[in-house]
């Protein structure tokens, strides 16, 4: 009896570019990882899709007619928490990034990412990881602000080795990289994280790094500079 292979990513397209939508399809459709679930033209049409079909990463533009990327992006996710938002767009402006990323999106790449990357970045969103491109990082973490911190210690939910985790986490590092850092396996790796995740109350890792700088336990230049490859 042989046995089936990994279920494919379904991913829905949403842009109001009938051209792109169509190249995206090609593109995407032509890795083995991924199911094109359909592609529609506005928020309002992508929530309806989202109502009716099982959708594992949802590829949105921020600017279209009617209800726009970010509003999408929150009705999106109030429909199917399941679901991750991969925003996509021409525009890498700071007001975007930050608003896609506090709607719940789990990542923001240009529309001129390489295929090959694109594709790894909707894999990688349906794992629970984030996908960030590299010249909108440096905005979205200058759009965070410190806010006050609670009473009492903020990771006070987490276990000395969570902690350990998080705060690679918070500095970006790979679950590899982790591994490394922390000598623990893959599979360990992974159940700190969800652990992480779980503690905090956060849907995926770009929120950890978001939570960190908001409660001030990383500042801007310490990810850089700490990086388990830097």
């Amino acid at each position: 009896m042989s046995s089936a292979g990994p279920r494919p990513v379904s991913v829905l397209l949403v842009d109001d570019q009938d051209l792109l939508r169509d190249a995206l399809a090609t593109v995407l459709g032509a890795d083995p990882r991924i199911r094109v679930s359909g592609g529609v033209a506005n928020g309002d049409a992508a929530v309806e899709h989202v109502r009716s079909h099982r959708v594992d990463v949802v590829l949105m533009d921020i600017r279209m007619p009617g209800m726009d990327g970010i509003a999408a992006t929150s009705a999106v996710l109030r429909r199917s928490p399941a679901t991750r938002v991969l925003v996509l767009t021409t525009f890498d402006l700071d007001e975007y990034v930050f608003a896609a990323v506090r709607a719940g999106a789990s990542g923001f790449l240009t529309k001129d990412t390489r295929p090959a990357d694109l594709a790894d970045a909707v894999c990688r969103v349906a794992e629970g990881d984030a996908a960030v491109a590299p010249r909108a990082a440096a905005s979205l973490l200058r759009h965070v602000r410190r806010q006050v911190l609670p009473d009492g210690d903020p990771l006070a939910v987490l276990t000395p080795r969570e902690r350990e985790v998080f705060l690679l986490l918070a500095r970006g590092a790979s679950n590899a990289e982790i591994g490394a850092r922390l000598f623990l396996t893959g599979n360990t790796v992974k159940t700190h994280v969800r652990a992480v995740l779980a503690g905090l109350g956060l849907p995926d890792r770009i929120q950890v790094v978001i939570w960190a700088y908001e409660h001030g336990i990383i500042r801007p230049g310490e990810a850089d500079e700490d990086h388990p490859d830097g």
